[in-house]
């Protein structure tokens, strides 16, 4: 499996079957690979980009976003998620989890977006939308995540420091920092190593992830 990140909070996930996903399309350039699935955790434009969801589009590719959003999915035919349920398209599962802020108004719970928590290959990685550090990332040490997308900006999303609790939290074997608005994430990845040996950042910019 093969993980690139395109730009803030977008990635680009290749299966071993050789599936293409594309979570929180963004800024994706015309030449990139069309797309299986496109996974999308809210509205807002730097998470669902037309354009670029327009870029990587073939007539079978899946578009998914959660249940609250199903008007603005029914342009691209898109299907609504919903919490509770795991969906499975060929050899990829994907559950949606809680992402929402608490101490600020820009992503309010009761607006029912969505984090990821997607399986292929026996790898789980975990893209955890737009959040805050929330309690419902306690639960989700249980589902052995591999790999962890985190916002860790603080303009909307969690900072520095809530991006390490959540790492905390969530115990996966590898972060990835995303969402983070130009800030330096050495100095993340400083932080999340003083707080724990066991946990390896991995700041994707020219390289992928493979894994």
């Amino acid at each position: 499996m093969e993980i690139s990140w395109i730009s803030h909070a977008c990635f680009k996930i290749i299966t071993e079957n050789g599936k293409i996903l594309y979570m929180d399309p963004y800024k994706i350039p015309k030449d990139e690979q069309k797309a299986d699935i496109v996974i999308i955790s809210h509205s807002h434009y730097d998470h669902m980009d037309h354009k670029s969801i327009n870029n990587i589009m073939k007539e079978e590719t899946i578009i998914l976003g959660p249940f609250s959003i199903s008007k603005e999915l029914k342009r691209y035919s898109g299907k609504g998620l919903e919490f509770g349920k795991e969906y499975e398209f060929d050899d990829i599962k994907i559950k949606p989890v809680r992402a929402y802020t608490i101490k600020k108004k820009t992503h309010p719970k009761e607006n029912n977006w969505m984090g990821y928590i997607i399986t292929s290959d026996g790898i789980k990685i975990y893209h955890a939308g737009d959040t805050e550090l929330i309690p419902e990332m306690k639960d989700l040490q249980s589902e052995k995540i591999k790999v962890a997308l985190l916002p860790c900006g603080g303009n909307y999303t969690m900072d520095f420091q809530e991006a390490a609790s959540a790492a905390l939290d969530i115990n996966p074997k590898i972060v990835v920092p995303m969402h983070n608005w130009d800030k330096d994430l050495n100095e993340f990845k400083e932080l999340l190593n003083q707080r724990s040996s066991s946990i390896k950042v991995k700041i994707l910019k020219d390289k992928n992830l493979k894994i």
